[in-house]
Order: C-alpha cells, then sequence, then structure tokens
C-alpha cells in the first residue's frame, strides 16, 4: 500500500501524544542542556537496536533488560549528555538504574517501562545526584510543542554543531499517521546495528513484531549507511515507540507504506549526523554499483567511505581516482579492473582498465561543492548499495586530540 509522505517541521512531539523537556543538570562543566525527558502519554509499543560494540554502556544494559521486562512497553526515555557512564563498572549500572527509577518515580510507571541512554566521555562516573535533581525541573518543563522537542534535540548534544530533528506524516486506514524523532551523533560513528542515539516517536499503533521489523528495515538503509570515521561507539542506540495515540494502526498491508515514512525521518537524521559530524565541510554519497551481492556492495562502498586517503582527498578537491579505485580492490569483495568504472559526479575518470585523466579539472570543479557523489562499477554483476560519509579535515584531529582536555 503506497501514501504519499509529508515532510514536517519538528521533531519527537510531532506526533500526538509524547511531550519532551531538555533542561541542564550540570553534567557539561559549560552549563549547557545535558538531560533530556521523553514521555508518552499511553505506555508505547517499542522496538529499539543497539551497539554491537562488547565494550556496552550501562545504560545499554539496562535499557535490554528493561524492554525484556516490560514486553516492550515503554513510558519513558531518560538521556544525559556529558557523560557516556561507560567502563563504570557495577557503579555505572547502578547510575543507569537509579536514573530509570526516578523517572519511573515521576511517570508514575514501572522502572523496566523506563529506557536509559547515556552520550559523552568514557570511563567517566556520571554524577547521579545531578540527574536525580535536575530530574523534577524536566518534567515540570515537558510539553508537546515543537519547541520543547527542540529542546530536548539540544540537550542530548556532545560535539554536534546543530541538533538532528526530522518528521512526516502520511495517511493510513483514512487518518493521519505522524512519525518524528531526533539524534546525536558526530563523531565515533560506525553505528553497525545502530547509531549513536536516535529517538523515533509515531502516533501509529503496530504489533511489536511488525515494529521490530519496520525499524531494522529502516535503519539498515538510513542509520547503518553511514559512516563519519569507522567507529563503533559503546552507547549506540535506535529506539522507536508506538503509542496508538492518532486512532490509526498499522498492519500488513499498510506496513510498506509506514516504513517508507519511518525510512524518510530516520535518512532525513542520519544524513544530519554526517553533515555535522566531526570537522565536516562536505557530505559525501559513495555509490557501489555493479557488484555480485548487495552485501558486497555495502562492503565496498563502507571500505571507501571509510577510507582516510580518500576522505583527505575529497576534502583536499583532488580527484585522485587512484583511491578509489585501489579501496575497491582490496575490499575482499568481487570486482574486475577491467569492467570497472570510477566517476566523480558524472564525470568519468576510468573505465574499461584505462583512466580518463582529461576529466579531472572537471571533477575538481566539482569537488568545491558540498553535497557530492564518487561512484565505483564493481563489474561483476548487478547489486548496489550508497553509503553516505563526509570529508576528514585537520578540525576532526583537533576535537579529538583535545576531547578529554
Amino acid at each position: 500500500m503506497s501514501s504519499t509522505i509529508s515532510i514536517l517541521t519538528g521533531g519527537v512531539t510531532a506526533p500526538r501524544g509524547f511531550r519532551a523537556a531538555g533542561v541542564s543538570a550540570g553534567i557539561k562543566a559549560n552549563g549547557g542542556l545535558d538531560l533530556m525527558v521523553l514521555v508518552s502519554d499511553a505506555p508505547a509499543q517499542t522496538a529499539a537496536v543497539f551497539t554491537t560494540n562488547l565494550a556496552v554502556a550501562a545504560p545499554v544494559v539496562v535499557s535490554r533488560e528493561h524492554l525484556g521486562r516490560s514486553r516492550g512497553i515503554t513510558r519513558a526515555i531518560v538521556v544525559n549528555s556529558g557523560c557516556a557512564n561507560a567502563c563504570t563498572g557495577d557503579e555505572g549500572l547502578q547510575v543507569a538504574r537509579d536514573m530509570a527509577w526516578e523517572t519511573a518515580r515521576l511517570v508514575n510507571c514501572p522502572a523496566e517501562q523506563v529506557l536509559v541512554a547515556s552520550t559523552g566521555v568514557i570511563g567517566v562516573a556520571l554524577p547521579i545526584g545531578l540527574v536525580r535533581g535536575a530530574l523534577p525541573a524536566a518534567f515540570d518543563a515537558l510539553g508537546s510543542d515543537q519547541d520543547h522537542g527542540a529542546l530536548a534535540a539540544r540537550a542530548i548534544m556532545t560535539t554536534d554543531p546543530f541538533p538532528k530533528e526530522a518528521a512526516a506524516q502520511l495517511g493510513i486506514g483514512g487518518r493521519d499517521v505522524t512519525i518524528g524523532g531526533m539524534a546525536k551523533g558526530s563523531g565515533m560513528i560506525e553505528p553497525m546495528l545502530a547509531t549513536m542515539l536516535a529517538f523515533v516517536t509515531t502516533d501509529a499503533a503496530i504489533p511489536m513484531a511488525l515494529l521490530d521489523r519496520a525499524l531494522r528495515e529502516a535503519v539498515a538503509e538510513t542509520f547503518n549507511a553511514i559512516t563519519v570515521d569507522g567507529e563503533c561507539s559503546t552507547n549506540d542506540c535506535v529506539m522507536l515507540l508506538a503509542n496508538g495515540a492518532g486512532g490509526a494502526t498499522v498492519d500488513e498491508s499498510s506496513y510498506g507504506a509506514f516504513v517508507s515514512g519511518l525510512t524518510a525521518v530516520c535518512r532525513e537524521l542520519a544524513l544530519g549526523i554526517v553533515r555535522g559530524g566531526e570537522g565536516a565541510t562536505k557530505l559525501v554519497s559513495v555509490v557501489v554499483t555493479g557488484a555480485a551481492s548487495e552485501a558486497e556492495a555495502r562492503k565496498a562502498a563502507k571500505a571507501i567511505a571509510n577510507s582516510l586517503l580518500v576522505k583527505t582527498a575529497i576534502h583536499g578537491g583532488d580527484p585522485n581516482w587512484g583511491r578509489l579505485i585501489a579501496v575497491a580492490g582490496r575490499a575482499n569483495v568481487a570486482f574486475e579492473p577491467s569492467r570497472a568504472t570510477v566517476a566523480i559526479g558524472s564525470t568519468v575518470l576510468f573505465k574499461d582498465g584505462r583512466p580518463y585523466d582529461e576529466g579531472a579539472p572537471e571533477a575538481a570543479e566539482y569537488l568545491k561543492g558540498k553535497d557530492l557523489t564518487v561512484s565505483v562499477d564493481l563489474g561483476v554483476g548487478a547489486a548496489s548499495s550508497t553509503v553516505w560519509t563526509c570529508d576528514l579535515s585537520a578540525e576532526y584531529v583537533r576535537i579529538n586530540a583535545e576531547y578529554r582536555t
């Protein structure tokens, strides 16, 4: 079933029945917003995906536990920025549990119906006293309008240069369904099953099996198709809450339309993460075609997108196609150089085993832009994949060299 998707302004509060707030708890030394609370007025069916990093942060452990105990029912999410609460031992686990318990007390729901997330520096103790002291103010500040959603999106930022929000609306069963989301992430980005932190809401009702399937399909084509620096975080998560407040129910007949809307929101958030990558000046679409399988196309595209030599060449405006073909050749996928093609923008620089360097000036001019595409055809099949990345600048090095100091 198809449905027209309308892009809206706003984020997690765009769907009906969700309220959010962002306040300062004093976790960040600069006094910035660092505590976010998102509440669903009705119990929400919830699907989530988490980091595959084995050095998993305490909030991820607790949120996984709570989703299992609540059978996927959530009333609230509490998030802090400025401290990852990762690699902090039993004390960190207790802090994550206390965050959920204190939030549940204010919402008047079981603790397992509260999910927890944190982001910031790894290996630093999260001061639960600051969180506990700020939570009542956060609840007093809860609101369902766009401004409240915007404050929540700012409260989850760390090195992000701007907040990431997106919303869309579509029709299902004669009713409007709204999907909204927010995300944070700027460095330590190659998700591998999730992204840094992303929270998505919808006012549709969706059976758990369909909700989980929809999230995984959307994530595969969006958050799992981005990379800033090839690093998988300890705290990655994407959480999707469906509270049914709009009166529409998604079933198998309307599933495709819902997934299209969900993917549109997730793609906007994912591209925002890449655009806001640490030190980034360019958004780069890496398109791999002619692969033996979709999995091999994605593998080659990820290899190209993570190549430091490719990323620095793009930053410097150098149409060095040799770096692209070299990465394709070492990506451990089926590849036939004699039938391969490399293009920067629409300019072909290598094809059928020979260079076309006369196109280099045109390609160099194209690389002065901010939204770029580089393409590699592997010459062996019909499968394709697109991965989004950014350039690598000296500013990325500066930010991460000074991250703890």
